[in-house]
Protein backbone atom coordinates (compact mmCIF):
# COMPACT_ATOMS: atom_id res chain seq x y z
CA UNK A 1 0.00 0.00 0.00
CA UNK A 2 1.35 3.41 -0.92
CA UNK A 3 2.02 5.59 2.13
CA UNK A 4 0.02 8.78 2.59
CA UNK A 5 2.67 11.46 1.91
CA UNK A 6 2.43 14.74 3.71
CA UNK A 7 1.66 17.83 1.70
CA UNK A 8 2.46 21.49 1.92
CA UNK A 9 0.03 23.48 -0.22
CA UNK A 10 0.43 27.07 -1.35
CA UNK A 11 -2.87 28.52 -0.04
CA UNK A 12 -5.41 29.98 -2.46
CA UNK A 13 -5.08 33.48 -1.07
CA UNK A 14 -1.31 33.43 -1.73
CA UNK A 15 -1.46 32.37 -5.36
CA UNK A 16 -0.08 34.69 -7.98
CA UNK A 17 -2.68 36.09 -10.40
CA UNK A 18 -2.88 34.00 -13.58
CA UNK A 19 -1.33 35.35 -16.78
CA UNK A 20 -3.59 37.53 -18.95
CA UNK A 21 -5.79 35.58 -21.36
CA UNK A 22 -7.90 36.36 -24.38
CA UNK A 23 -11.58 37.09 -24.03
CA UNK A 24 -12.42 33.89 -25.91
CA UNK A 25 -10.37 31.45 -23.81
CA UNK A 26 -9.57 31.62 -20.13
CA UNK A 27 -6.21 30.08 -19.32
CA UNK A 28 -6.30 26.77 -17.51
CA UNK A 29 -5.35 26.33 -13.85
CA UNK A 30 -1.96 24.67 -13.25
CA UNK A 31 -1.27 22.66 -10.10
CA UNK A 32 2.23 21.22 -9.66
CA UNK A 33 3.04 18.37 -7.27
CA UNK A 34 6.61 19.04 -6.13
CA UNK A 35 8.89 16.53 -4.40
CA UNK A 36 12.48 16.06 -3.29
CA UNK A 37 13.12 12.87 -5.30
CA UNK A 38 11.55 10.00 -7.20
CA UNK A 39 9.29 7.77 -5.13
CA UNK A 40 7.80 10.25 -2.66
CA UNK A 41 4.30 9.89 -4.17
CA UNK A 42 3.86 12.80 -6.60
CA UNK A 43 2.30 10.75 -9.41
CA UNK A 44 0.21 8.75 -6.93
CA UNK A 45 -1.18 11.96 -5.45
CA UNK A 46 -1.82 13.39 -8.93
CA UNK A 47 -3.89 10.32 -9.81
CA UNK A 48 -5.82 10.53 -6.54
CA UNK A 49 -6.68 14.15 -7.33
CA UNK A 50 -7.72 13.11 -10.83
CA UNK A 51 -10.15 10.54 -9.46
CA UNK A 52 -11.52 13.08 -7.00
CA UNK A 53 -12.17 15.59 -9.80
CA UNK A 54 -13.74 12.87 -11.94
CA UNK A 55 -16.04 11.85 -9.07
CA UNK A 56 -17.08 15.50 -8.82
CA UNK A 57 -18.33 15.28 -12.40
CA UNK A 58 -15.42 16.82 -14.32
CA UNK A 59 -14.08 15.51 -17.64
CA UNK A 60 -10.62 14.19 -16.70
CA UNK A 61 -8.05 12.47 -18.93
CA UNK A 62 -4.47 11.29 -18.51
CA UNK A 63 -2.31 13.06 -21.05
CA UNK A 64 0.92 11.29 -20.06
CA UNK A 65 1.62 8.91 -17.19
CA UNK A 66 4.99 7.43 -16.18
CA UNK A 67 4.47 4.50 -13.79
CA UNK A 68 8.13 3.36 -13.88
CA UNK A 69 6.86 -0.17 -13.33
CA UNK A 70 5.18 0.63 -10.00
CA UNK A 71 2.15 -1.64 -9.68
CA UNK A 72 0.31 0.57 -7.18
CA UNK A 73 0.64 3.59 -9.47
CA UNK A 74 -0.53 1.67 -12.56
CA UNK A 75 -3.51 0.26 -10.67
CA UNK A 76 -4.56 3.71 -9.52
CA UNK A 77 -4.78 4.87 -13.14
CA UNK A 78 -7.62 2.40 -13.79
CA UNK A 79 -10.86 4.22 -14.42
CA UNK A 80 -9.25 7.37 -15.79
CA UNK A 81 -9.39 7.68 -19.58
CA UNK A 82 -5.99 8.11 -21.20
CA UNK A 83 -4.75 9.70 -24.41
CA UNK A 84 -2.61 7.09 -26.26
CA UNK A 85 1.00 8.01 -26.78
CA UNK A 86 2.07 8.77 -30.31
CA UNK A 87 4.90 6.89 -32.00
CA UNK A 88 7.96 8.86 -33.06
CA UNK A 89 10.84 7.51 -35.15
CA UNK A 90 14.22 9.14 -34.58
CA UNK A 91 17.36 7.83 -36.26
CA UNK A 92 15.68 4.48 -36.95
CA UNK A 93 14.69 4.17 -33.28
CA UNK A 94 10.99 3.84 -32.42
CA UNK A 95 9.98 6.12 -29.53
CA UNK A 96 6.71 7.11 -27.87
CA UNK A 97 5.75 10.44 -26.37
CA UNK A 98 2.80 12.56 -25.35
CA UNK A 99 0.31 13.36 -28.12
CA UNK A 100 -0.21 17.10 -27.72
CA UNK A 101 -2.51 17.55 -30.76
CA UNK A 102 -4.75 14.72 -29.53
CA UNK A 103 -5.05 16.34 -26.09
CA UNK A 104 -5.97 19.69 -27.61
CA UNK A 105 -8.51 18.05 -29.90
CA UNK A 106 -10.03 16.03 -27.04
CA UNK A 107 -10.21 19.26 -24.95
CA UNK A 108 -10.92 17.76 -21.50
CA UNK A 109 -11.62 19.95 -18.48
CA UNK A 110 -8.61 18.54 -16.64
CA UNK A 111 -5.49 16.81 -18.00
CA UNK A 112 -2.92 14.87 -15.95
CA UNK A 113 0.62 15.27 -17.34
CA UNK A 114 3.49 13.58 -15.50
CA UNK A 115 7.16 14.65 -15.36
CA UNK A 116 7.13 18.33 -16.24
CA UNK A 117 10.91 18.45 -16.87
CA UNK A 118 10.88 15.68 -19.50
CA UNK A 119 12.74 16.27 -22.78
CA UNK A 120 10.54 15.39 -25.75
CA UNK A 121 11.52 13.13 -28.60
CA UNK A 122 13.07 15.11 -31.48
CA UNK A 123 10.64 16.34 -34.13
CA UNK A 124 7.67 17.10 -31.88
CA UNK A 125 6.04 20.50 -31.47
CA UNK A 126 8.29 21.50 -28.56
CA UNK A 127 11.63 20.42 -27.14
CA UNK A 128 10.35 20.16 -23.55
CA UNK A 129 7.17 18.89 -21.94
CA UNK A 130 6.63 22.07 -19.93
CA UNK A 131 6.17 23.86 -23.28
CA UNK A 132 3.48 21.32 -24.20
CA UNK A 133 1.80 22.00 -20.86
CA UNK A 134 1.80 25.72 -21.64
CA UNK A 135 -0.11 25.03 -24.86
CA UNK A 136 -2.62 22.90 -22.96
CA UNK A 137 -3.13 25.66 -20.38
CA UNK A 138 -3.47 28.28 -23.12
CA UNK A 139 -6.32 26.20 -24.57
CA UNK A 140 -8.24 26.64 -21.31
CA UNK A 141 -7.55 23.13 -20.00
CA UNK A 142 -6.61 22.69 -16.33
CA UNK A 143 -3.42 20.67 -15.73
CA UNK A 144 -2.02 18.59 -12.88
CA UNK A 145 1.69 17.88 -13.27
CA UNK A 146 4.68 16.59 -11.27
CA UNK A 147 8.22 17.83 -10.72
CA UNK A 148 11.27 16.99 -8.61
CA UNK A 149 12.98 20.05 -7.12
CA UNK A 150 16.41 19.11 -8.52
CA UNK A 151 15.14 19.85 -12.05
CA UNK A 152 14.90 23.61 -11.44
CA UNK A 153 17.57 25.33 -13.50
CA UNK A 154 18.77 27.71 -10.78
CA UNK A 155 19.34 24.79 -8.38
CA UNK A 156 21.46 22.76 -10.81
CA UNK A 157 24.80 23.63 -9.22
CA UNK A 158 23.48 23.44 -5.66
CA UNK A 159 22.06 19.95 -6.22
CA UNK A 160 25.34 18.82 -7.79
CA UNK A 161 27.25 20.19 -4.80
CA UNK A 162 24.90 18.50 -2.31
CA UNK A 163 24.61 15.11 -4.00
CA UNK A 164 27.56 14.79 -6.36
CA UNK A 165 25.06 14.14 -9.20
CA UNK A 166 24.61 16.60 -12.09
CA UNK A 167 20.98 16.69 -13.27
CA UNK A 168 20.81 17.04 -17.06
CA UNK A 169 17.09 17.74 -17.56
CA UNK A 170 16.13 21.16 -16.17
CA UNK A 171 13.30 23.65 -16.54
CA UNK A 172 13.25 27.43 -16.04
CA UNK A 173 12.26 28.38 -12.50
CA UNK A 174 9.65 30.68 -14.02
CA UNK A 175 7.61 27.62 -15.02
CA UNK A 176 7.10 26.78 -11.36
CA UNK A 177 6.68 30.47 -10.52
CA UNK A 178 3.75 30.74 -12.98
CA UNK A 179 1.93 27.74 -11.49
CA UNK A 180 -1.35 28.65 -9.82
CA UNK A 181 -0.80 26.12 -7.06
CA UNK A 182 2.16 24.14 -5.71
CA UNK A 183 1.58 21.06 -3.59
CA UNK A 184 4.66 19.81 -1.74
CA UNK A 185 4.67 16.02 -1.43
CA UNK A 186 6.79 15.53 1.66
CA UNK A 187 8.34 12.36 3.06
CA UNK A 188 11.17 11.75 5.48
CA UNK A 189 14.42 10.40 3.97
CA UNK A 190 14.10 7.29 6.16
CA UNK A 191 10.59 6.54 4.84
CA UNK A 192 11.72 7.00 1.23
CA UNK A 193 14.67 4.65 1.70
CA UNK A 194 12.32 2.07 3.22
CA UNK A 195 10.14 2.34 0.11
CA UNK A 196 13.19 1.97 -2.10
CA UNK A 197 14.33 -1.19 -0.28
CA UNK A 198 10.81 -2.61 -0.53
CA UNK A 199 10.96 -2.31 -4.33
CA UNK A 200 8.34 0.47 -4.52
CA UNK A 201 10.58 2.98 -6.29
CA UNK A 202 12.91 1.09 -8.64
CA UNK A 203 13.13 -2.52 -9.84
CA UNK A 204 15.34 -4.85 -7.77
CA UNK A 205 18.37 -4.57 -10.07
CA UNK A 206 18.56 -0.79 -9.52
CA UNK A 207 18.08 -0.68 -5.75
CA UNK A 208 21.71 -1.28 -4.73
CA UNK A 209 23.08 1.35 -7.07
CA UNK A 210 20.46 3.89 -5.96
CA UNK A 211 21.23 3.34 -2.27
CA UNK A 212 24.95 3.77 -2.87
CA UNK A 213 24.59 6.92 -4.95
CA UNK A 214 21.70 9.38 -5.14
CA UNK A 215 19.52 7.83 -2.40
CA UNK A 216 21.95 8.26 0.48
CA UNK A 217 20.32 9.57 3.63
CA UNK A 218 22.39 12.78 3.64
CA UNK A 219 21.49 13.52 0.01
CA UNK A 220 17.78 13.07 0.62
CA UNK A 221 17.86 15.19 3.77
CA UNK A 222 19.55 18.01 1.85
CA UNK A 223 17.10 17.75 -1.06
CA UNK A 224 14.14 17.74 1.31
CA UNK A 225 15.41 20.97 2.86
CA UNK A 226 15.87 22.50 -0.59
CA UNK A 227 12.33 21.51 -1.63
CA UNK A 228 10.75 22.90 1.54
CA UNK A 229 12.72 26.14 1.18
CA UNK A 230 11.65 26.44 -2.46
CA UNK A 231 7.97 26.19 -1.53
CA UNK A 232 8.45 28.70 1.29
CA UNK A 233 10.04 31.15 -1.15
CA UNK A 234 7.19 30.68 -3.63
CA UNK A 235 4.69 31.38 -0.84
CA UNK A 236 6.55 34.56 0.15
CA UNK A 237 6.80 35.74 -3.44
CA UNK A 238 3.12 35.11 -4.16
CA UNK A 239 2.08 36.81 -0.91
CA UNK A 240 3.97 39.94 -1.94
CA UNK A 241 2.35 39.95 -5.39
CA UNK A 242 -1.13 39.41 -3.98
CA UNK A 243 -0.85 42.07 -1.32
CA UNK A 244 0.48 44.67 -3.72
CA UNK A 245 -2.57 44.47 -5.98
CA UNK A 246 -4.97 45.39 -3.14
CA UNK A 247 -5.97 48.87 -1.95
CA UNK A 248 -3.08 50.70 -0.37
CA UNK A 249 -4.73 51.09 3.02
CA UNK A 250 -5.41 47.33 3.12
CA UNK A 251 -1.99 46.21 1.95
CA UNK A 252 0.99 45.50 4.15
CA UNK A 253 3.31 45.21 1.17
CA UNK A 254 2.21 48.56 -0.24
CA UNK A 255 4.03 50.29 2.61
CA UNK A 256 7.30 48.46 1.90
CA UNK A 257 10.22 50.63 0.73
CA UNK A 258 9.46 50.13 -2.97
CA UNK A 259 11.29 53.31 -4.04
CA UNK A 260 14.59 51.57 -3.30
CA UNK A 261 14.18 48.55 -5.57
CA UNK A 262 17.08 46.13 -5.76
CA UNK A 263 18.97 45.24 -8.93
CA UNK A 264 21.82 42.75 -9.12
CA UNK A 265 24.78 42.77 -11.50
CA UNK A 266 26.80 39.57 -11.89
CA UNK A 267 30.21 39.80 -13.56
CA UNK A 268 30.80 36.90 -15.93
CA UNK A 269 33.35 35.64 -18.43
CA UNK A 270 33.11 33.11 -21.30
CA UNK A 271 34.11 30.32 -18.96
CA UNK A 272 32.05 27.31 -17.76
CA UNK A 273 32.49 28.40 -14.14
CA UNK A 274 30.42 31.54 -14.81
CA UNK A 275 27.25 29.46 -15.10
CA UNK A 276 27.57 28.55 -11.44
CA UNK A 277 27.86 32.25 -10.55
CA UNK A 278 24.83 33.11 -12.68
CA UNK A 279 22.63 30.52 -10.96
CA UNK A 280 23.72 31.69 -7.51
CA UNK A 281 23.08 35.31 -8.52
CA UNK A 282 19.64 34.45 -9.86
CA UNK A 283 18.67 32.72 -6.60
CA UNK A 284 19.78 35.84 -4.70
CA UNK A 285 17.78 38.04 -7.06
CA UNK A 286 14.67 35.92 -6.51
CA UNK A 287 14.96 36.22 -2.74
CA UNK A 288 15.29 40.00 -3.03
CA UNK A 289 12.58 40.37 -5.64
CA UNK A 290 15.21 41.96 -7.87
CA UNK A 291 16.14 42.04 -11.56
CA UNK A 292 19.42 40.47 -12.64
CA UNK A 293 21.94 41.78 -15.18
CA UNK A 294 24.96 39.81 -16.39
CA UNK A 295 28.02 41.77 -17.50
CA UNK A 296 31.07 40.62 -19.41
CA UNK A 297 33.74 43.28 -19.87
CA UNK A 298 35.45 42.12 -23.04
CA UNK A 299 39.02 43.22 -23.68
CA UNK A 300 39.26 45.22 -26.93
CA UNK A 301 40.08 43.18 -30.03
CA UNK A 302 40.11 39.93 -28.07
CA UNK A 303 39.53 36.86 -30.22
CA UNK A 304 37.63 34.05 -28.55
CA UNK A 305 38.71 30.44 -28.72
CA UNK A 306 36.21 27.77 -29.75
CA UNK A 307 35.74 26.82 -26.09
CA UNK A 308 35.11 30.45 -25.14
CA UNK A 309 32.57 30.82 -27.97
CA UNK A 310 30.72 27.77 -26.68
CA UNK A 311 30.83 29.08 -23.12
CA UNK A 312 29.52 32.48 -24.23
CA UNK A 313 26.68 30.80 -26.11
CA UNK A 314 25.86 28.73 -23.04
CA UNK A 315 25.80 31.89 -20.89
CA UNK A 316 23.40 33.60 -23.31
CA UNK A 317 21.10 30.57 -23.29
CA UNK A 318 21.17 30.39 -19.48
CA UNK A 319 20.40 34.11 -19.25
CA UNK A 320 17.43 33.59 -21.57
CA UNK A 321 16.14 30.62 -19.54
CA UNK A 322 16.39 32.52 -16.24
CA UNK A 323 15.12 35.82 -17.59
CA UNK A 324 18.37 37.70 -16.92
CA UNK A 325 19.73 40.55 -19.05
CA UNK A 326 23.08 39.83 -20.75
CA UNK A 327 25.34 42.85 -21.35
CA UNK A 328 28.71 42.86 -23.15
CA UNK A 329 30.90 45.96 -22.82
CA UNK A 330 34.24 46.32 -24.59
CA UNK A 331 36.86 48.00 -22.41
CA UNK A 332 40.38 47.52 -21.07
CA UNK A 333 39.37 49.22 -17.80
CA UNK A 334 37.18 46.71 -15.99
CA UNK A 335 36.34 48.80 -12.89
CA UNK A 336 35.39 51.81 -14.99
CA UNK A 337 33.20 49.74 -17.33
CA UNK A 338 31.46 48.00 -14.44
CA UNK A 339 30.86 51.30 -12.65
CA UNK A 340 29.36 52.86 -15.78
CA UNK A 341 26.99 49.92 -16.38
CA UNK A 342 26.03 49.82 -12.69
CA UNK A 343 25.06 53.50 -12.76
CA UNK A 344 23.06 53.05 -15.97
CA UNK A 345 21.21 50.00 -14.65
CA UNK A 346 20.64 51.27 -11.12
CA UNK A 347 22.61 48.38 -9.62
CA UNK A 348 22.48 47.89 -5.85
CA UNK A 349 24.45 44.60 -5.61
CA UNK A 350 27.47 43.41 -7.58
CA UNK A 351 28.40 39.73 -7.51
CA UNK A 352 31.67 38.33 -8.83
CA UNK A 353 33.58 35.10 -8.56
CA UNK A 354 36.84 34.66 -6.70
CA UNK A 355 39.78 36.16 -8.60
CA UNK A 356 42.58 34.04 -9.97
CA UNK A 357 45.84 34.33 -8.00
CA UNK A 358 47.84 37.32 -9.21
CA UNK A 359 51.41 36.97 -10.38
CA UNK A 360 54.34 39.32 -10.62
CA UNK A 361 53.66 43.04 -10.41
CA UNK A 362 49.90 42.39 -10.61
CA UNK A 363 50.04 41.33 -6.96
CA UNK A 364 50.68 44.99 -6.04
CA UNK A 365 47.43 46.22 -7.61
CA UNK A 366 44.38 46.99 -5.53
CA UNK A 367 41.98 44.01 -5.74
CA UNK A 368 39.02 44.43 -8.08
CA UNK A 369 36.33 44.28 -5.35
CA UNK A 370 37.98 47.16 -3.49
CA UNK A 371 38.30 49.22 -6.68
CA UNK A 372 34.58 48.68 -7.36
CA UNK A 373 33.63 49.79 -3.85
CA UNK A 374 35.72 52.93 -4.27
CA UNK A 375 33.99 53.79 -7.56
CA UNK A 376 30.49 52.78 -6.39
CA UNK A 377 29.94 53.86 -2.77
CA UNK A 378 26.60 52.56 -1.55
CA UNK A 379 26.66 49.50 -3.83
CA UNK A 380 27.22 46.15 -2.10
CA UNK A 381 29.97 43.97 -3.58
CA UNK A 382 29.83 40.25 -2.90
CA UNK A 383 32.36 37.56 -3.79
CA UNK A 384 30.62 34.28 -4.61
CA UNK A 385 32.58 31.21 -3.54
CA UNK A 386 32.76 27.97 -5.50
CA UNK A 387 31.16 25.62 -2.99
CA UNK A 388 32.21 22.54 -4.94
CA UNK A 389 35.79 23.25 -3.81
CA UNK A 390 34.97 22.92 -0.12
CA UNK A 391 36.76 20.08 1.62
CA UNK A 392 33.44 18.53 2.67
CA UNK A 393 31.91 18.71 -0.82
CA UNK A 394 30.79 15.38 -2.40
CA UNK A 395 33.51 13.78 -4.51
Amino acid sequence: MNPDPGTVRVPTELRAPPPPTTAETQRGHHRVFLGMAAGVGKTFRMLLEGHSEQDAGRDVVIGLLETHGRADTAALADGLPSIPRRPVVYRDTALEDMDLPAILERAPELCLIDELAHTNAPGLEHAKRYEDVDDVLAAGIDVLSTLNVQHLESLNDQVAELTGVRVRETIPDAVLGRADEIVMIDMTPEALIDRLRAGKVYPPERIGSALNNFFRIENLAALREVALRQVAEEVGHKRLITERVGPRDESMAADAPQAVSERLLAMVEPDPGSQRLVRRAWRSAQRLGADLDLLWVRPPSERLSDDQERSLGALRRLASVLGANMIVEESDDVPAAVAEVARQQGTTYILLGASRPSRGIARLRTPLPQRLMERLPGVDVRIVANRSQREDAPK
